[in-house]
């Protein structure tokens, strides 16, 4: 983008490992990108302290960079015990300057790495945490998309809102997330042109005022970026290039999508 545009990334996995050495510098340098705030996405008890404990103090005595989701991924759902959802309550609780959603919750049958009666209990309950404590859920669907959508259904009109983060799925599935009002997050998908070509026609019928972007780093690195990225690493620097091909795709300016997507972003985490 030539003008300097202004982007939420909803979805960054910032704790993860990869960004150990240089986390600081990976904040600074979105930001100088023009995207700020960044989502921080919780995966699991540790991860969600990790990030809201590291929002906390970035945060300090500066405007706002960093807020953060908490919950329990369902490849964690293994993990999940008596206790849990108690937990993420008191963290919502102690937290709530930078906690902004449930999640990142939700059913992967993918790969299987929790159990699937448990990965539907752990879903329903975050649902149902979100739902008293009337925060926006930040959803994951893969290969489930039938159990999914039953237990969402059941709970959806309890919550705030709802975001299908990373979508990557079919159309019909797209028109039913649609009718159920949640929002949609796009990633990097879009920009390979081996998987994500379908996304390229989807995108086009989500409604302006539904549209969320997001890297998913350190993953889904854009596969068509000029510059390629050291150590393959995805970063929210590299939302704007994300933000051009989804604008190129949809047949809007760049600016206009961003400002749309940004103000979709403040709504839906109430920021």
């Amino acid at each position: 983008m030539e003008k300097k545009v202004k982007l939420v990334d909803i979805g960054i996995n910032l704790m993860s490992s990869s960004y150990d050495k240089d986390r600081d510098e990976v904040v600074k340098t979105a930001a100088a990108a023009g995207v700020s705030p960044l989502i921080v996405t919780g995966s699991g008890e540790r991860s969600s302290l990790d990030a809201a404990l590291y929002a906390n103090t970035y945060n300090a005595g500066e405007p706002k960079a960093l807020y953060t989701t908490v919950g329990i991924h369902p490849h964690e759902a293994k993990n999940f015990r008596n206790g849990t959802i108690d937990y993420l309550r008191e963290m919502v609780k102690e937290k709530s300057q930078v906690v902004k959603a449930i999640g990142e919750c939700g059913l992967d049958y993918n790969r299987d790495f929790s159990p699937r009666e448990l990965q539907r209990k752990c879903f329903t309950k975050q649902i149902e945490l979100a739902s008293e404590l009337s925060l926006p859920l930040f959803l994951h669907e893969r290969d489930a998309f039938s159990d999914f959508s039953i237990i969402l259904q059941g709970h959806i009109k309890s919550v705030p809102a709802a975001v299908v983060h990373c979508f990557t799925g079919t159309g019909d599935e797209l028109e039913y997330y649609l009718s159920l009002d949640c929002y949609i997050g796009i990633t990097g998908w879009i920009c390979d042109e081996r998987r994500g070509k379908h996304l390229r026609e989807l995108v086009k019928i989500i409604p302006k005022d539904r549209l969320l972007l997001e890297t998913d780093g350190p993953y889904l690195l854009p596969r068509d970026l000029s510059v390629k990225a050291k150590n393959k690493r995805n970063e929210p620097c590299f939302l704007p290039h994300i933000a051009e091909t989804v604008a190129r795709c949809i047949g809007k300016e760049p600016e206009k999508l961003a400002k749309e997507t940004f103000t979709n972003a403040k709504r839906f985490f109430g920021i």
